[in-house]
């Protein structure tokens, strides 16, 4: 990454001001922190991620890692989804208009990406076998990918980019991307 894409990506988390008021930036100079991009809230597999995120919040932290989600939705409908997973006091900013996701590069899917076979099949067990049921609302764009970021010291230091609606990132692996935490 050069110096200039670097400037560009902390004048971007300086921006992105969570719902604390806090920017990414200030929060990632603090400690690292596990960015997450979410898909739209009726998606499955933004469901699941909340599902296994509310697992591993305690945990996260315990690592000295700070969860912060990214999402397309109004407030009322994200602190929903928030409350039904048990994600208390969550961090997060908003991106109605996606900007933040072409920002660290998340693209719209393609018809395989979004409804290939892979995606058919994780689709069934994450919301029949996990319980996280079918939602026909679309809460967001639908066509938007998401993705993972690790970011510490305003620097990106991994990200997860999916290649399938349906692929299911390690978080913690992801945390471990950072130094400290593999010492």
């Amino acid at each position: 990454m050069t110096v200039e894409a670097t400037d560009m990506k902390k004048e971007v988390l300086d921006n992105m001001k969570t719902s604390d008021g806090i920017s990414v930036l200030e929060l990632s100079e603090k400690q690292p922190v596990l960015l997450v991009f979410l898909r739209h809230f009726g998606c499955i597999f933004c469901r699941e991620a909340l599902q296994d995120l509310s697992r591993l919040k305690n945990e996260i932290e315990e690592k000295g890692g700070d969860l912060v989600f990214v999402h397309m939705s109004d407030k009322e409908t994200a602190e929903q989804y928030f409350e039904k997973y048990k994600l208390q006091d969550p961090k997060w900013v908003q991106d109605a208009t996606c900007e933040y996701y072409r920002q660290f590069g998340l693209l719209k899917g393609t018809f395989s990406q979004l409804f290939g076979f892979k995606t058919w099949v994780r689709g069934f067990d994450a919301a029949i076998l996990k319980g996280n049921g079918i939602s026909w609302r679309q809460l967001g764009d639908g066509f938007q990918m998401p993705g993972v970021f690790l970011i510490d010291e305003g620097e990106i230091k991994y990200s997860f980019i999916h290649n399938s609606a349906a692929d299911r990132p390690d978080y913690l692996h992801i945390l471990s991307r950072v130094e400290k935490f593999t010492e």
